[in-house]
């Protein structure tokens, strides 16, 4: 793995944390502003006074500001496989701080969404750079083919 794919690597893992744990944060900022007043669902704005509710937004948009800059740094096929691993982070935080259960086939879901992302990014082919315009118009009106090895 080149060092620019594993910057890229890390920035989408860290990515993946943060956003993972900011829907958790978020709604534990949404359940304590749902105690004092009127619920988000029902029209109330209470959780935009809520410090937790901002905080979750914040880590939020630090997820997703890294997650845009390991896009720069590692192709897209190692980088999106990553991004579904936000939905692990939320789900196992769920489990754990807001109590949520997660069942048999939740747990099943998760393994297979590692193990899938894991083999996309270990089996990533390697992204071709291009030095020229007219090789991108080449590239472009090449008829689309089927892969032999399908």
């Amino acid at each position: 793995m080149y060092s620019s794919n594993l910057l890229g690597f890390i920035l989408a893992m860290v990515s993946s944390a943060f956003i993972g744990s900011s829907f958790i944060i978020k709604k534990k900022g949404l359940r304590k502003a749902g105690v004092s007043g009127p619920r988000a669902s029902s029209g109330g704005y209470g959780y935009l006074l809520e410090p937790l509710w901002w905080i979750g937004m914040i880590t939020m948009v630090v997820g997703e500001i890294s997650n845009f800059v390991a896009y720069i740094y590692a192709p897209a096929v190692l980088v999106t496989p990553l991004g579904a691993l936000s939905i692990i982070v939320s789900a196992v935080l769920a489990h754990f701080l807001l109590k949520e259960k997660l069942q048999k086939m939740g747990v099943l879901g998760c393994l297979l969404c590692i193990v899938g992302s894991t083999v996309i990014v270990l089996h990533a082919p390697e992204e071709r750079s291009i030095n020229s315009v007219e090789e991108i118009w080449e590239l472009a009106i090449q008829p689309g083919r089927i892969p032999s090895s399908l």
